[in-house]
């Protein structure tokens, strides 16, 4: 379900049948977060689980999944922006360019009757006027969005299983 969509601000909401401690364990994984990409980006990660505001971790990347631009592989270090646990983590990214471009990618976890309701956003409000006219914004699709939250379900009862 589609929870709202403003020009800078992508937010799309789905029941995960599981508690909100499961599903945050998914998330502040840096594993977690390549397991659960639909936009075909990101390879590998490398890092400790984050616990809180400033904990960063690596990320393989490859924009050629998105074929918009040709920069083929490379890294990003995941900046986490806001971390409640089992509420809420943001995160922004940064690399080689400079500055950095700040778009802040999140997950809200709210209880809900049959498990847990996770909001996945993607806010580029931040980002300065240059980086505005000179990428396309959203770089992730609001359907790579409702992707993710499919596939960390999946993952999420992966997990619980093992």
């Amino acid at each position: 379900m589609s929870v709202g969509k403003s020009t800078e601000r992508v937010e799309v909401s789905r029941l995960i049948p599981a508690p909100a401690a499961t599903i945050f364990t998914v998330l502040t994984d840096p594993k977690g977060h390549v397991d659960i990409d639909a936009s075909g980006m990101l390879l590998d990660a490398e890092g400790e689980p984050v616990q809180q505001p400033g904990d960063r971790f690596l990320v393989h990347m490859d924009r050629e999944a998105l074929g918009d631009f040709p920069l083929g592989k490379y890294d990003v270090e995941v900046v986490i922006t806001e971390l409640t646990p089992d509420k809420e983590i943001a995160w922004t990214v940064e690399g080689q360019i400079r500055p950095p471009v700040r778009h802040i990618y999140g997950y809200r976890l709210e209880p809900a009757d049959g498990g847990t309701l996770v909001t996945s956003y993607y806010d580029w409000s931040q980002i300065s006027e240059e980086w505005k006219s000179r990428l396309t914004f959203p770089v992730v699709p609001e359907s790579a969005l409702k992707a993710t939250l499919g596939i960390l379900e999946r993952t999420v009862r992966r997990r619980t299983a093992a």
